[in-house]
């Protein structure tokens, strides 16, 4: 019977060894790309701005105002610059028509 065990065990752990789940996995190398992302430009927007009035438009109320970047600034009557719009500006009267 002893001399059965030792071949019986061998056996053993040779299938064992070479079964599939102790095989590693196949490694496939690829190959990848990094993508950057573009970098979003960030810029302050200036509360007041000097434009001249001949580049300005002038409202059907005869105000003036000056568009840039999307924004509207709308011409303070006492100092003469462009302010960009706030809600403040319908109870202030330098910016009144």
């Amino acid at each position: 019977m002893r001399h059965l065990f030792i071949p019986v065990l061998l056996l053993s752990i040779f299938l064992y060894s070479c079964s599939r789940k102790t095989q590693p996995a196949e490694t496939v190398t690829t190959e990848t790309t990094t993508v950057k992302k573009p970098v979003k430009k960030v810029t302050t927007v200036p509360k007041v701005i000097t434009v001249n009035d001949k580049a300005a438009t002038r409202s059907v109320d005869g105000r003036y105002y000056y568009d840039l970047d999307g924004r509207r600034y709308w011409r303070n009557k006492r100092d003469g610059k462009y302010y960009l719009f706030h809600k403040s500006m319908f109870n202030n009267p330098d910016f009144q028509p």
